[in-house]
């Protein structure tokens, strides 16, 4: 096995590039991006711990918010780790319950089936399996999220409709979509601005539960 002892999972790069500057020459920590939704996440993390056993495993990015008290930026976390936990408030993340979607909720509508269903504060894509996994090897594990969009926000567009068959966003459908609607134009633009205030933010709080 390699030295790594932290290996921290993202969906996609945008939320991990923050991230990935902050501990960047750490040799014990190994960051990978697995695409988005289960089965990309099981397969790529499964593939990483048959890499590294590392001491924990931490399960990132953004997350869309279920409870109204959730504002943009706010990071979140849940785990069944002690040791996890006192780092994760330690870091002033706050403790809150996920939901694991299979699609993405683009619409406030979505979001409030899903709170008055499932009590959950925040939906997501990939935590669920990354932690069974982790689970059945014995290896510690957290999710940690970033609110990207509250719940009484509308996504600009439904990206679900925007995805290739792997789940993962196809930019030829996205670029369409933006000549036939230029109006979305400038909520996308707010949407990406947002984005990057709250994947700065994740990563403040990730550096600190990973300090030696």
């Amino acid at each position: 096995m390699s030295e790594v002892k932290i290996l921290v999972c993202f969906a996609v790069k945008e939320e991990a590039a923050p991230f990935r500057r902050l501990v960047e020459g750490r040799e014990d920590i190994a960051i990978v991006v697995s695409g988005v939704g289960r089965d990309n996440a099981e397969r790529v993390v499964t593939a990483e711990l048959n890499r590294y056993r590392p001491d924990f495993v931490l399960t990132c990015g953004f997350a869309g918010g279920l409870n109204p008290y959730l504002t943009s930026g706010s990071v979140i976390f849940e785990t069944d780790d002690e040791r996890l936990r006192g780092k994760l408030f330690a870091a002033e993340a706050r403790p809150a319950r996920f939901f694991c979607s299979g699609k993405i909720a683009t619409t406030a509508a979505e979001k409030k089936v899903l709170f008055d269903l499932n009590a959950a504060d925040a939906v997501e894509m990939e935590s669920e399996v990354i932690q069974a996994i982790c689970w059945k090897r014995k290896i510690p594990c957290a999710t940690v999220r970033v609110i990207s969009d509250t719940a009484a926000e509308d996504l600009p567009l439904d990206f679900n409709r925007l995805a290739k068959a792997d789940q993962n966003l196809d930019y030829a459908k996205l670029i369409t979509a933006i000549i036939r609607h230029p109006s979305v134009i400038s909520p996308l633009l707010k949407l990406a601005k947002t984005t990057q205030i709250a994947a700065a933010n994740l990563a403040q709080v990730l550096e600190k539960v990973i300090k030696p």
